[in-house]
C-alpha cells in the first residue's frame, strides 16, 4: 500500500461489521429507509489524518451498499463519521475508493 493511497480490498473482519454497525443509522436517516440485513462482507481502508474505511455491505436481495466511513485519530474523541455512500450496488460491483 502506498502512503496516502487505499489498500487492497479485504474480506471483512468482525471490527468491519463492527464499524459499519455504528454508522447503519446515519445510513438508514439519509436514505429514509431501514435496513433489516446489514453484513459487511469487504473492505478497503485509507490512512489519512485518521483512517477511511471503505465498506461494501449486503443488505439483502442481492443488493450492496459502499460506505466510506471516517475514524478520527484517538486523540480527537469523535464518534465514526459516515462521510459518503454508494447504494443500488451489484454483488460485483468493484469497492472504489470514492
Amino acid at each position: 500500500m502506498m502512503c496516502g493511497g487505499p489498500s487492497a480490498t479485504q474480506p471483512a473482519t468482525a471490527e468491519t461489521q463492527h464499524i459499519a454497525d455504528q454508522v447503519k443509522s446515519q445510513l438508514e436517516e439519509k436514505e429514509n429507509h431501514r435496513y433489516s440485513e446489514f453484513k459487511a462482507v469487504s473492505f478497503k481502508s485509507q490512512v489519512v489524518a485518521g483512517t477511511n474505511y471503505f465498506i461494501k455491505v449486503h443488505v439483502g436481495d442481492g443488493s450492496f451498499v459502499h460506505l466510506r466511513v471516517f475514524k478520527s485519530l484517538p486523540h480527537e474523541n469523535r464518534p465514526l463519521a459516515l462521510s459518503d455512500y454508494q447504494v443500488n450496488k451489484a454483488e460485483q460491483d468493484e469497492l472504489t475508493y470514492f
